[in-house]
């Protein structure tokens, strides 16, 4: 069984990672065909923006070398998560990891390839816009409900 769910939260980071990474690839090239915003409801344009920070574009004004250093953390933040993985028990545990491991990867690409994330979902209301994302940032909060759910679940059982 055990093994069955590091296969499943495997699975799943490389499938986030590829939907992650076409989409990125998908919008770069609309963007350029179409220009800088695409409307695609009264709520949700997809608006190119590149992220050298991290999450809401904190730190990104901290030099050249903060992609290399976000790169290294990510890289031993999945590391761990591996290992947690390997350890899992429960379905909702793997597929949180699996969310989360393959967002990661998805935005290390980024930092490998551009230097600096893809971010591009621009969701807004009444002229007010919320942080833009993109796929990879999606995955790893769904990853992370789903670890919270685990966990909340486990403690009222022991409870």
């Amino acid at each position: 069984m055990r093994q069955d769910l590091v296969n499943i939260g495997s699975y799943l980071a490389v499938l986030v990672t590829m939907l992650d990474q076409a989409s990125k690839v998908w919008l770069l090239k609309t963007i350029e065909a179409q220009g800088p915003v695409i409307t695609v409801t009264g709520f949700l344009n997809f608006r190119l923006s590149w992220n050298k920070g991290v999450t809401f574009g904190l730190m990104n004004d901290l030099g050249i070398w903060m992609p290399y250093v976000l790169m290294g953390l990510a890289l031993a933040i999945v590391g761990l998560l591996v290992m947690w993985l390997r350890r899992s028990t429960t379905l909702i545990a793997a597929l949180g990891l699996g969310f989360v491991m393959g967002g990661a990867v998805g935005n290390i690409f980024d930092r490998l390839r551009y230097g600096a994330v893809v971010d591009f979902i621009d969701v807004h209301y009444a002229g007010h816009h919320w942080y833009t994302f993109n796929l990879a940032d999606s995955a790893i909060v769904a990853g992370v409900c789903l670890l919270m759910l685990e966990n909340f679940t486990l403690s009222r059982k022991k409870g």
